[in-house]
């Protein structure tokens, strides 16, 4: 039972871990889709959204905070002046991860992480909900459910 397991611990320490995922936060702000293992994808994930929702709020107190997770000005600057705009209309949801494969060194399966909305995605977005009327919304969900 996973019962108040808060995050994966990816085999590393406390400190190692949290600096990886800064790094792979900058690197995914930079790059806006990165190749990673999946078990990093989604702990990842958690961090980058939470990352545009402080850029969304735009005051100085977001911007000292989103410092302490973003390694670098021009990623900090790239995620105010950039990524909060492009995702003001969305609530959440800003990434996605594709499943690639499985790496041939050490058979981990591997995982495109990127951020949707963007020019040369792997995969077109659907709309954000907020921008859909009731109808056009129920079309949506009637379409990716056919998908399945």
């Amino acid at each position: 039972m996973k019962h108040r397991v808060a995050f994966r611990k990816l085999r590393r320490t406390s400190a190692h871990r949290l600096s990886m995922l800064r790094t792979m936060v900058s690197q995914l702000i930079k790059h806006e889709r990165i190749e990673t293992t999946v078990q990093k994808a989604k702990e990842l994930r958690r961090l980058a959204d939470k990352v545009v929702t402080l850029g969304k709020q735009g005051d100085l107190s977001a911007r000292r905070q989103a410092s302490n997770l973003v390694n670098g000005e021009a990623e900090l600057h790239k995620l105010f002046s950039e990524l909060a705009p492009r995702y003001a209309e969305r609530q959440g949801g800003y990434t996605r991860i594709i499943r690639t494969g499985i790496r041939q060194g050490d058979a981990a399966q591997m995982a495109f992480i990127e951020y949707v909305d963007r020019d040369g995605e792997l995969r077109p977005a659907r709309p954000a909900r907020s921008l859909l009327p009731a109808a056009a919304q129920a079309a949506v969900d009637a379409a990716a459910a056919q998908q399945r």
